[in-house]
């Protein structure tokens, strides 16, 4: 049997799943790695934690199921998008900690790049808007901070990446310094439409191309693992970030399809097909996947804050003792109360972009408590969500002329889709239909299936498309009234954390 090895390297953990021939999980392994906090809304990583993270979860898989390198036809690789890693061309070593796509650090360089009236060429390029989410000003603070990177990144002595650049690089032995088309599209510095780096945006961020990954598709040779690493060589072929892994998991192939991851964030595609839709509603233009040359984009909103939230009911006010508990405990909740809780904890991102304002929890009596918390904290993802929605389908539906198919259905992947009770939320709060696969493993199935089509083990796009199984479809039973109440409560309180 024939057998793909799919990384996910997610933000704040690395798993490696084996697929089998039949596309069905035969294995996995996954290791957490620490988190760094240096300063208020600044998030890190160590770089070398994920490269010893991803190294052990691969052999370990590998070994636990008694499976021969002879036997992986390829290597697909997803990973958290954004998160930036600058690290030197002869030795490999990073020159800082990887700055994650969480951190906030750079809203000064953004907000003196919007004074310089540079926003519109980022979008219109980019499709992206200037904010310290993507990875161009991230790495333009480790060269401005780490002392005599300027020269050195001047002399070509240092190569930028986002993390599947560097893991590429790492596993190649430095062979391959690539990335692909989706990764790429989420660094403010590629030109979305012409399909190259932006010379123009580059310069304004004093960014020398040298340091650029080649980008490829997302199905396509990205090198050769060393032997010495997994006991022989493997090919890598198949890179997506994870948000346009997961919507190819989804096969959301069709212009209109949409899909909800929900991780440490909650992140939304709609495929727009061949023609980028510029939002008039602040949502992002980007690649949803790039095959054969052609790229197919999407409409993208970011929330910063989804499974983070039951973190902090976890780890910050320890009130669940994990995040399986969430549910029943927010089912618990007295339904006369409606406490709010707006979870800005590093800012607010789509439609809003508020990068500086924080959390707000609104609604509380004397007899709120832990349920009230709890609940109000998964509610959050649903309104967060609703917020989304309402702005894509109506970029879509006027991209489209008003011909977009109004009723449209969500379909969903990540952690929390695995809550029953946050579901049916989600449901009644956007008053659609919620689709959940029976393949949970949606992002990381979609990097096993680039892989494994490259390899010629699995089927066509269109082969694949007919695999999708529904395990449960969550339809609304809120009253319209009741939900337009409780989503105009959330509206005042958002306005509240921004000030406006």
């Amino acid at each position: 049997m024939s057998y793909i090895l799919a990384i996910d390297q997610g933000t704040t953990s690395t798993r490696a799943i084996l697929f089998d021939d039949k596309m069905q999980v035969a294995g996995s392994a996954q290791q957490e790695f620490p988190q760094y906090f240096p300063q208020a809304g600044w998030v890190e990583h160590d770089p070398e934690e994920i490269w010893s993270s991803t190294l052990e979860v691969c052999r370990r898989v590998i070994a636990q199921q008694g499976v021969t390198v002879a036997q992986i036809a390829a290597i697909g690789i997803t990973n958290q998008r954004e998160t930036t890693v600058v690290w030197d061309r002869e030795t490999g070593q990073a020159i800082h900690k990887a700055i994650v796509w969480q951190d906030r650090r750079t809203s000064a360089i953004c907000e003196d790049l919007r004074a310089a009236g540079h926003s519109d060429l980022v979008h219109q390029t980019s499709g992206l808007l200037l904010d310290p989410y993507f990875s161009g000003t991230k790495v333009k603070w480790i060269l401005d901070t780490v002392p005599g990177a300027r020269a050195r990144a001047a002399d070509g002595k240092l190569m930028f990446g986002t993390i599947d650049s560097f893991l590429i690089w790492r596993l190649t032995g430095g062979a391959s310094h690539v990335t692909d088309a989706t990764n790429a599209s989420r660094t403010l510095m590629y030109d979305i439409r012409k399909g190259g780096w932006s010379a123009e945006i580059c310069e304004i961020l004093d960014v020398p191309m040298e340091m650029l990954p080649e980008v490829k598709d997302c199905a396509a040779d990205f090198g050769t693992v060393e032997a010495a690493h997994f006991g022989g060589e493997i090919p890598i072929l198949g890179v997506a970030g994870d948000q346009q892994a997961a919507t190819i998991g989804q096969a959301c192939f069709e212009p209109g399809m949409m899909k909800s991851t929900y991780g440490t964030g909650c992140f939304a595609l709609l495929n727009t097909g061949e023609t980028p839709v510029e939002s008039r509603n602040r949502m992002l233009t980007t690649i949803a996947y790039r095959l054969d040359g052609k790229p197919t984009y999407a409409l993208e909103g970011s929330i910063f804050i989804a499974g983070a939230a039951v973190q902090w009911l976890r780890d910050g006010l320890g009130i669940i003792g994990s995040a399986q508990e969430s549910g029943g405990l927010a089912a618990s909740a007295d339904p006369g109360q409606d406490v709010i809780l707006v979870p800005a904890f590093t800012g607010l991102g789509a439609p809003y972009w508020e990068p500086d304002c924080r959390g707000g929890m609104f609604g509380l009596t004397r007899s709120s408590g832990p349920a009230e918390i709890a609940r109000a904290a998964l509610q959050s993802v649903a309104y967060q969500t609703r917020d989304l929605w309402e702005a894509m389908r109506a970029d879509w539906e006027g991209a489209a002329g008003g011909g977009a198919e109004s009723s449209v259905t969500l379909r969903v992947d990540g952690g929390m889709s695995a809550s029953d009770w946050t579901m049916q939320s989600l449901s009644d709060i956007l008053g659609a239909p919620v689709d959940r696969p029976v393949m949970q493993e949606t992002t990381v199935l979609g990097a096993a299936w680039l892989a494994g089509m490259t390899a010629g083990l699995y089927p066509d796009q269109q082969g694949f498309a007919e695999t999708w199984a529904r395990d449960r479809q969550f339809t609304p039973a809120m009253e319209e009234a009741q939900r337009e109440a409780a989503y105009a409560r959330w509206k005042r309180a958002v306005h509240a954390v921004i000030g406006v």
